[in-house]
């Protein structure tokens, strides 16, 4: 019974490997699209994030991307740049990122493409039952593969409102909702606050209509809204005031102001009103 049931877990993880991987090239191919077609010009263009330009963008996409693909297919390398970061990792960032700033745009397009088809096909390669090292804690790949999700996301958006873009939300974004989920106590840390005890509930509409739901039934407290703003929240694309979330209790409410899905500083976030029509 014991064997026949690690066997179904081992199916279980591999077909979520295999579904995250498969959204994962789906979303770096819609970012791709944004960028194409940019002449130099478009490229240089300032982000909402501050100091970021579209080829800041993704230059970090390209660096994350070669992160996660050596974590999976060379740990002892991986372990080895992660210990040399260790005490400034955003330093460490920085200084990845100007070694992609002498790219021409075409050299900087072709390398990012190179670098998710790597990554997605080493990611691939874990065994189910193993983990990848990360820059915290080890991660099984398929939940390593959300991270890099989020991060595209997230870029990605910073791209489309540098360009005057409309997204249109697809069913990925469940999985960037259930990684802000797992990552629930990150706005806390972040903000030296200790996390409450006490569970949440997730109740999403994605964009189809189809409810996503997380956490307790019972629980008290609650968040309940739109998938694609839960996204755009927990990565701080937008500033809860433009967004159709609503918290019940006072916990969950709090939450929302300083929720995130990725470690380290907030960052500046969004002014209120600065995407005006975003609710909805």
């Amino acid at each position: 019974m014991d064997s026949r049931f690690s066997e179904q877990r081992r199916e279980r993880a591999m077909s979520e490997l295999t579904t995250v991987l498969k959204d994962l090239a789906a979303a770096g191919d819609e970012t791709d699209r944004m960028v194409a077609d940019l002449d130099d010009a478009q490229w240089a263009l300032d982000t909402p994030a501050p100091g970021w330009t579209i080829t800041d963008q993704i230059a970090h996409l390209t660096f994350v991307f070669r992160l996660a693909g050596t974590a999976a297919a060379d740990p002892e390398t991986f372990r080895a740049l992660a210990e040399g970061a260790k005490g400034d990792f955003d330093g460490a960032v920085r200084a990845a990122l100007a070694a992609y700033r002498g790219d021409s745009p075409s050299a900087l397009l072709a390398r990012w493409r190179d670098q998710r088809a790597e990554t997605i096909d080493a990611l691939a390669a874990v065994p189910p039952d193993r983990v990848v090292p990360w820059l915290v804690n080890p991660l099984p790949p398929a939940v390593l593969a959300c991270a890099g999700l989020m991060e595209t996301f997230a870029h990605g958006q910073d791209i489309a409102d540098a360009l005057g873009l409309r997204r249109e939300p697809a069913d990925w974004l469940r999985h960037i909702a259930g990684f802000a989920v797992l990552t629930r106590d990150f706005g806390y840390q972040t903000h030296g606050l200790t996390p409450p005890v006490e569970p949440f509930r997730f109740e999403l509409t994605g964009p189809s209509g189809q409810p996503w739901t997380f956490g307790p039934e019972d629980a008290a407290q609650r968040v309940t809204g739109p998938a694609l703003d839960f996204c755009l929240l927990v990565t701080r694309r937008r500033h809860r005031d433009d967004l159709a979330l609503t918290a019940t209790g006072a916990a969950a409410d709090h939450w929302l102001g300083i929720a995130q899905a990725y470690r380290g500083p907030a960052g500046e976030g969004r002014r209120p009103g600065q995407f005006p029509g975003t609710a909805r």
